[in-house]
């Protein structure tokens, strides 16, 4: 049975003309004509079998079944264009490995290490994307993930690399006399927006007493909060 995919052609004058919001716009940037983007756009219509834009006068609209498929379009088109370079520019004969990373994991231990494994195995191409939270791994592009262990693993092949080691750390200009805890609660303390327990698992594993150990200012990304401890911000 043959699909009901629409002409690339017709997909890049809807997403221009959704993104303008103006025909002539869409036909300035694809170097067409107004009349070829609306045909383009009828005949996209005329596949889904339902009206895209809102039409009064001059003036086109999109409306709300237009809209959400734009957002899926630009989606898809963005993806594809990504993809079409990226074969573009692999040399003939080699192959490539997609990896989602924890960030600063990622730039702080994996990319250092990447030459020896580049050495090893020039003719892989190793492309590394950013991913703070789990997610599921099937259809999401990726070949690997390097993440903290999770129930979205389930079901995946997992291989545990090392423990997490809980360590307070803060610039040594903010030291003094004080014994180890009188100054964990008189400094200010720096959270990992992801990891809000931190504080207080440290506390129980190192058997000691905090006060409030979750006040603090908090952090998306584990780089952040180091730039904040080199900044003289806190411990964290």
């Amino acid at each position: 049975m043959r699909r009901k995919i629409p002409s690339s052609a017709s997909l890049q004058a809807f997403e221009a003309a959704a993104r303008h919001g103006n025909f002539a716009r869409a036909a300035e940037e694809l170097s067409l004509t107004e009349g070829a983007i609306s045909r383009q756009i009828a005949r996209l219509e005329s596949l889904l079998n339902c009206r895209l834009f809102d039409r009064t006068k001059a003036r086109v609209k999109l409306n709300p079944v237009g809209a959400r498929y734009a957002h899926h379009v630009r989606e898809m088109l963005e993806r594809l264009e990504r993809d079409t370079q990226f074969v573009m520019g692999m040399p003939e004969g080699s192959r490539s490995l997609e990896i989602a990373v924890l960030p600063t994991f990622c730039s702080r231990w994996l990319i250092p290490r990447l030459r020896g494994f580049q050495s090893l195995y020039p003719d892989i191409t190793v492309n590394i994307a950013a991913r703070t939270d789990p997610f599921i791994m099937t259809g999401s592009g990726f070949d690997a993930a390097i993440h903290f262990e999770h129930p979205a693993w389930a079901g995946m092949c997992t291989h545990a690399l090392f423990k997490e080691k809980l360590v307070p750390v803060c610039h040594p200009d903010l030291l003094t006399d004080q014994n180890v805890v009188e100054q964990l609660n008189r400094l200010p303390r720096i959270h990992r927006r992801q990891n809000p327990d931190a504080w207080l698992h440290y506390a129980e594993q190192s058997g000691i007493v905090l006060d409030n150990p979750a006040q603090g200012v908090r952090y998306d990304l584990h780089e952040m909060a180091l730039a904040a401890v080199l900044a003289g911000q806190g411990v964290a």
